[in-house]
């Protein structure tokens, strides 16, 4: 699924100012060696099914994202995302690997954070459910428009194509 079309140049900000500053390909047993002064908060999930990535249509940030959300204490990056997809999307993944780590500034104060990335696919889709948090869910395409989509997810989206 490489598409050398597509080409982000970080940073990539979203409209509140945060934004995404690395993007940094590595294993699931290199997480502990990264800088500790910057916590790894949160898993995102970039779920694929063919050439299209799910997103979600987040309620209260009126904006569509990849599924993910905070580490609940402890609780692994892999467990967070599993459980993330599944409670905003009703998905689960065929398979599901770190595609790596991301490094956001988070506004509007400016502190730094890492994001578990996990890259994944399903064959066979479940129909989206509306949630408290969750609206929708679309397979979206890189190559594709999608209006109210967050910047730095469909960055990250498209860095693991």
């Amino acid at each position: 699924m490489e598409d050398s079309s597509i080409v982000y140049q970080l940073p990539v900000q979203n409209a509140d100012g945060s934004a995404l500053l690395r993007f940094e390909r590595l294993r699931e047993d290199e997480l502990d060696g990264l800088d500790p002064s910057v916590p790894l908060t949160a898993s995102l999930v970039v779920l694929w099914c063919g050439h299209e990535c799910l997103m979600v249509f987040n309620r209260y940030r009126q904006a569509w994202e990849l599924p993910g959300g905070m580490l609940d204490p402890g609780e692994s990056p892999r467990e967070a995302a599993v459980r993330e997809l599944a409670e905003e999307s009703g998905q689960r993944a065929d398979n599901l690997e770190l595609a790596g780590v991301a490094m956001i500034r988070v506004a509007p104060d400016d502190r730094l954070e890492y994001l578990a990335i996990y890259r994944g696919h399903i064959e066979s889709p479940q129909p989206f459910t509306p949630n408290d948090e969750m609206s929708d869910g679309v397979w979206w395409s890189p190559r594709e428009a999608l209006a109210d989509l967050f910047p730095i997810d469909a960055a990250l989206a498209t860095l693991c194509l």
